[in-house]
């Protein structure tokens, strides 16, 4: 077993957690020669499939992800050959819409995405509560007071001036 890292470094347990349960489907997807796939395409495939081709903002908020986000994955899915770019209603916006590639790997996907769900399930019964109940309460409780405000709330002192006055000389 790997050794978890120290218990205040959330942030870090957050990130080994999302490793270990990405990092296990993208191994069930490359033991199917689907090593192009990638766990985070599946949320943007479901969106498409729900909601036909749309632009990169509305399938940012579709995914719930920044524009930033879904753009990188709509890149590596294009690269990958998964989705089609096309131009949009006016110059700065682009279509997303599945490839004929992304059809043809949806019943493998879709059969992942089940077993996914199922081995989710098997998962929160070890818990004290289902995964998902417990994420969605910090998130909730995030937007509800974020985080930098509960880190000032705890003392953190307050920076006066320019902390690094050497480097902002008159220029």
């Amino acid at each position: 077993m790997s050794s978890l890292p120290e218990r205040e470094a959330v942030g870090t347990l957050l990130r080994h957690v999302l490793e270990l349960l990405d990092g296990d489907v993208a191994k069930v997807y490359a033991e199917r020669e689907l090593a192009d796939y990638r766990p985070r395409y599946s949320p943007v495939v479901r969106a498409l499939l729900s909601g036909g081709p749309m632009p990169i903002r509305d399938l940012a908020r579709a995914v719930g992800v920044t524009h930033s986000a879904a753009s990188q994955t709509v890149a590596q899915m294009s690269g990958a050959g998964l989705v089609d770019l096309t131009p949009g209603a006016d110059a700065r916006q682009r279509l997303v819409s599945l490839t004929p590639k992304a059809h043809w790997l949806l019943p493998l996907v879709t059969a992942e995405w089940t077993a996914t769900t199922a081995a989710m399930r098997t998962l929160d019964s070890e818990l004290s509560m289902p995964l998902v109940d417990l994420l969605t309460e910090v998130a909730t409780a995030l937007t509800r007071r974020p985080f930098r405000a509960r880190i000032a709330d705890a003392g953190l002192p307050e920076v006066a001036g320019d902390p690094y006055p050497a480097q902002h000389g008159d220029e």
